[in-house]
């Protein structure tokens, strides 16, 4: 996987701020762990950061020429960089690529916003651990561990982060279909449908808040797979419904079974269909005495709609 912006962009701040970078000139395994973890915990939600090994601070800035490392120790290094992450809990591994500026070699770390914080790791990497674990977080452009506070607030922006409201990192923006949007702008009468004939498509997909993340790195968020992917269960696997009919009761041996997939909407749609076409059943009563004849389902569609709806939208993941 390669980073989202160029090694250009990061050095000279066109795109990431100071406080989502850092620079080592050297491999040191344990101020870099911490700025792993404390780069994954984004407690201000500004997308994770960098670390570049290979460049020298200076004043806040890199230091010109670069120093760049050597070929033969960038291989040691990732292979150490990795048995560290292996440290970090919850599971938690960066992207690692290696890079040129100027000739020189730059090994960067591109340490995205994780979605299983709050993250913690060792607070010293000596034998024994004998400090224990600690979060980290960064302030500024420094890496700090967590105050008790600190850790309380990252603890609650785990909770209120929604499956759907979250970034996935598997998708790329183009997995977003411009029919499907329409369709359903068109759908629920929106005002965006005219306007998404001429609007630029990253500015419409914001506007309705199914993508997310930094200029350098935007991905869609979980709730626009679902409804505008021809495929979402390659994202979401088993993100289907099932109606099965069992006609003689859970003992029976008469069955059917059919499988929807598709946009969630479409499923939805789709299975209703199938229930109110295929499923319900009426059967109509003649009274004598009575011009009205009364009519019997064997299932009421409308509490089957709300049932369907309600488990497919407040599922609980």
């Amino acid at each position: 996987m390669k980073l989202p912006t160029s090694i250009e962009n990061i050095l000279n701040e066109n795109i990431v701020e100071n406080a989502r970078l850092e620079l080592k000139k050297n491999w040191n395994p344990e101020p870099i762990l911490h700025t792993i973890c404390a780069f994954a915990n984004d407690i201000d939600n500004w997308g994770g950061g960098y670390i570049l090994i290979g460049v020298e601070e200076e004043n806040g800035r890199p230091k010109m020429p670069i120093t760049g490392l050597e070929l033969s120790e960038i291989d040691k290094i990732q292979k150490e960089l990795l048995a560290k992450c292996k440290l970090i809990q919850p599971s938690y591994t960066p992207i690692v690529d290696v890079t040129q500026y100027k000739g020189k070699n730059i090994l960067v770390v591109w340490c995205f916003g994780g979605q299983t914080r709050p993250y913690k790791c060792p607070t010293t990497l000596d034998k024994d651990f004998s400090k224990g674990y600690s979060y980290y977080i960064r302030k500024m452009s420094s890496t700090v561990k967590a105050t008790e506070t600190e850790q309380k607030e990252l603890y609650d922006m785990a909770r209120t982060i929604p499956f759907d409201d979250r970034m996935n990192h598997e998708a790329e923006i183009r997995d977003l279909k411009l029919p499907l949007i329409q369709n359903y702008l068109y759908e629920i009468k929106s005002d965006l449908l005219k306007e998404s004939e001429t609007m630029n498509f990253m500015d419409l997909c914001k506007s309705m808040r199914i993508i997310d993340g930094t200029p350098e790195y935007m991905k869609p968020l979980n709730v626009g797979l679902m409804f505008f992917n021809d495929e979402p269960q390659k994202f979401f696997p088993y993100s289907q419904i099932e109606v099965v009919d069992l006609r003689n009761g859970p003992e029976g041996d008469d069955m059917t079974e059919q499988i929807f997939k598709g946009p969630i909407d479409s499923m939805i749609k789709s299975a209703l269909t199938y229930i109110k076409n295929t499923v319900i059943v009426e059967k109509i009563l003649k009274i004598d005495g009575q011009a009205e004849a009364v009519r019997f389902f064997n299932y009421p569609y409308q509490a089957i709609e709300e049932a369907l709806v309600n488990a497919v939208y407040h599922r609980r993941i």
